[in-house]
């Protein structure tokens, strides 16, 4: 018979085979594509924040489990956040330079629904196969207006452009509501609307568009018509617009940057929101963390009024290219020759709060030249989330993520497969280090690329990988809507 501490030593080593064997992977079980080991799973749909194994096989999650997995690939993801990529609804700069920097702030899917295009199928056409992340597209209000008028093709119109000056006729009108209905029938994901951009453009013209678009299920993506508290259109004037425009029609509404319009009033035009909201209007709102927003010097919106509908002047514009403020001269020189330029317009307690309200999701609004471009997701996650504590981690992941996809999904069945970390998911995910995640990206050095997140996967493909961009892949598919019409 044994001693005692023999048996001892010997119930001690089969204890510990037994807590290894629960540790380690069963023989025969299921091998996946890769397997995210040990991460701290945040899903805001579920509520789930907790450490687990996440197995992903043919660009799905399979498998999110408190037990280890088998994986031919593993990513030790100790200390990080396993979350779903985030989605940008509102991104204009589109060239493969951009995606990269989207890729290397976390976001897997962007979307050009503001301005957005009159050629649904010619610009998924040309991205097919060729990006790094997801993409989609609305049919735009401002391009189909522009191309109806007969202006040379430009991003925005300018301010004495007809798309800027000319009132529709009832022909124009028809014509330029048979573009839209032509792009939603191509799988446009939304109408895009820039409304301060085409001031002509008159209220029963928005109705019209809203008409065609509650028709598809599409929502309504729109820079608001007017900035300021006074005279007879206004910042209030312009959100009734469009409240008004949804309750009649139906067409979901939802209100783009609404600080860089609403300015210092973005309170009370909340307000208005939530009321709407609270009366089953479906009306959303989204906001970019920063106190400048980026706009064409050439557009109307700086026509006559400006500064004081604005409560703003010359000193607060800035020129990316020199980093100058501008005055009554240069600001005359440079609306000759046009070009993209910096507005300091909102104090930053105006942005704490917009990030804190409820409804609001966030959009970068990203163009060259403005930080926001490379920045905005590790803003929100560093600055908002970790430092200023304004919202919890798992508020930021439902902005950034989650919200996104429920505005769209109704109208794009696959965003219901994106946004989540749930088993059935797309591997859109995300890899961030809670502690460190932060912004870089500045007024005079907007390019550079955010830190604290060296992990992103579009569709279970790495897109940056131990913080390092992975050039030569294009994992990124479009996002559209059914397709209803012919070519």
């Amino acid at each position: 018979m044994p001693s005692l501490p023999a048996l001892l030593r010997s119930l001690g080593l089969s204890l510990f085979a037994l807590v290894l064997a629960g540790l380690a992977p069963q023989a025969g079980a299921q091998e996946f594509d890769l397997v995210l080991r040990g991460g701290r799973v945040m899903d805001p749909e579920s509520g789930l924040d907790a450490v687990r194994h996440v197995g992903i096989q043919g660009g799905v999650i399979r498998a999110i489990s408190e037990q280890p997995l088998n994986g031919r690939t593993i990513v030790e993801a100790g200390g990080l956040v396993v979350a779903p990529g985030f989605i940008d609804l509102h991104q204009h700069a589109q060239l493969p330079e951009d995606y990269r920097l989207k890729a290397q702030d976390g976001v897997t899917t962007v979307a050009e629904l503001e301005v957005g295009s009159a050629d649904v199928d010619a610009w998924y056409a040309a991205r097919e196969g060729k990006t790094t992340i997801n993409y989609a597209v609305s049919v735009g209000h401002i391009p189909s207006r522009m191309a109806v008028m007969g202006d040379r093709p430009e991003f925005l119109p300018g301010a004495k452009s007809g798309a800027a000056t000319r009132i529709a006729t009832d022909e124009e009108m028809a014509k330029i509501a048979a573009l839209i209905e032509k792009g939603l029938q191509r799988g446009a994901v939304a109408v895009g609307f820039g409304l301060q951009y085409t001031p002509t453009a008159t209220q029963r013209e928005t109705v019209e568009m809203f008409r065609v678009a509650a028709k598809y299920n599409a929502p309504c993506h729109l820079h608001m018509r007017a900035k300021g508290g006074t005279g007879l259109q206004n910042v209030y004037s312009a959100v009734l617009e469009i409240i008004a425009a949804s309750t009649i029609t139906g067409a979901p509404a939802h209100i783009c940057h609404v600080q860089s319009t609403a300015l210092r009033l973005t309170p009370r035009v909340m307000q208005l929101i939530s009321e709407a909201h609270a009366r089953r209007v479906d009306i959303t709102a989204e906001c970019y963390p920063y106190t400048a927003g980026m706009t064409d010097i050439k557009s109307a919106i700086f026509d006559p009024g400006w500064r004081e509908n604005g409560e703003m002047d010359y000193k607060d514009l800035q020129w990316p290219s020199t980093g100058e403020r501008l005055t009554a001269e240069t600001f005359e020189k440079y609306r000759q020759t046009g070009g993209l330029v910096i507005i300091h317009s909102n104090p930053e307690e105006v942005i704490r709060d917009i990030v804190a309200h409820p409804l609001t999701m966030i959009g970068s609004d990203g163009l060259r030249g403005h930080p926001r471009h490379a920045g905005t997701s590790a803003r929100i996650l560093g600055h908002y989330a970790r430092e200023l504590k304004v919202i919890s981690l798992m508020q930021a992941l439902d902005k950034l993520a989650l919200m996104p996809a429920k505005r769209l999904e109704n109208r794009v069945p696959m965003l219901r497969n994106k946004g989540r970390v749930r088993v059935g998911a797309d591997a859109d995910l995300v890899l961030f280090n809670p502690d460190t995640v932060t912004d870089r990206a500045t007024y005079t050095q907007p390019d550079l690329p955010s830190e604290g997140i060296p992990h992103v996967l579009v569709g279970g493909v790495f897109v940056v990988r131990d913080g390092k961009f992975q050039p030569g892949v294009s994992p990124g598919k479009a996002v559209r809507a059914p397709i209803q019409g012919p070519r």
